[in-house]
C-alpha cells in the first residue's frame, strides 16, 4: 500500500481550520472527499500542522496511504479535478517511504503573518492581510521580537484549549520587516503552539504602536499566564509557508 505525501495549498477562509469536523466545512474533510472520489476508500489524510479557521498554507503538507497505486502526477491532477470549486491546490503528489509521517517526521515549520500597515480599507487582499491602521515601528517590533528566540515557557502566548503537552517550545526565527506598507513577520520552530504566532504578532503590534516596551513584551513572556498576552492577531494574515523534514 502506497504511502503519499502532499504539498498543498490553500485559501482558509471558507473552511472551519484543517481538522475535519461533522458539520462544518474543512481543508482536510475536502481532501478525504476527493481521496475517495478517485480510489473508492475512506482515507485520513494527515497534516503537518492543524491551521485554524481562516488560516491560509502555501506549503502544507499531509501524507495518506492508499491501496490503489497511482503515478504520483496521475494522483495530484485527480485531487485537483476533485477539489474543485475549493480554494485548494495539491501542489504535489510523492510516494514515500512508510515511515514517513507528515506531521512528526517535521523537523521545522515556517510561517509568514502579513500586515498592511494603511490608513485606506482593503480592496484585493480582504481575509489575506491584517490591516493595522495605526502607524507601527517595525524595527521595534523586530528587536522586541529577538527576545522571545531561543527555548520558553510560551503560556502566555498559548490557546486555553492548547492540547499540547508542555508550554516550552525552541523558537528558531521571529523576524519583522517592513516593505512600503507591508509588515512581514516570518517565524520558524519544529513547532508551535495552538495560536502561538497569532499571539506573539499581536503582542508585537502593541510594541510597534507604543502601548508596550521590549520589556513589556518580555515581562508578558515571563508571566507565564494568558492573561498577560496582548491582542490575539486575526487569522486572515497567517500563512503556513513550508514544512521540512
Amino acid at each position: 500500500m502506497p504511502r503519499y505525501k502532499l504539498t498543498i495549498e490553500y485559501d482558509g477562509t471558507p473552511f472551519s481550520g484543517w481538522q475535519i469536523q461533522d458539520t462544518a466545512p474543512t481543508v482536510q474533510g475536502a481532501l478525504e472527499t476527493a481521496v475517495k472520489a478517485i480510489c473508492g476508500e475512506d482515507v485520513r489524510v494527515h497534516g503537518a500542522g492543524r491551521t485554524d479557521a481562516g488560516v491560509h498554507a502555501r506549503g502544507q503538507v499531509a501524507h495518506c496511504d492508499i491501496a490503489k497505486h497511482f503515478p504520483p502526477g496521475r494522483f495530484r491532477d485527480g485531487l485537483n479535478a476533485h477539489l474543485r470549486p475549493d480554494p485548494i491546490a495539491v501542489l504535489a503528489a510523492d510516494i514515500v517511504p512508510d515511515d514517513f509521517e507528515a506531521r512528526f517526521s517535521a523537523t521545522k515549520r515556517h510561517y509568514l503573518y502579513r500586515i498592511t500597515n494603511t490608513r485606506a480599507n482593503l480592496a484585493l487582499d480582504v481575509g489575506r492581510v491584517w490591516r493595522v491602521p495605526r502607524a507601527l515601528d517595525a524595527d521595534a517590533m523586530h528587536a522586541a521580537a529577538q527576545l522571545l528566540l531561543g527555548k520558553h515557557d510560551f503560556t502566555t502566548f498559548r490557546d486555553t484549549e492548547c492540547q499540547a503537552k508542555s508550554p516550552e517550545k525552541t523558537l528558531d526565527q521571529l523576524d519583522v520587516t517592513r516593505d512600503g506598507s507591508a509588515i512581514n513577520i516570518v517565524t520558524s520552530a519544529r513547532s508551535f503552539l495552538h495560536s502561538q504566532v497569532r499571539s506573539m504578532v499581536g503582542s508585537l503590534v502593541w510594541v510597534g504602536e507604543g502601548r508596550w516596551s521590549a520589556d513589556d513584551l518580555f515581562a508578558a513572556l515571563s508571566a507565564r499566564n494568558r492573561a498577560a498576552c496582548g491582542p490575539v492577531a486575526p487569522p486572515d494574515g497567517l500563512y503556513l509557508m513550508r514544512v521540512d523534514y
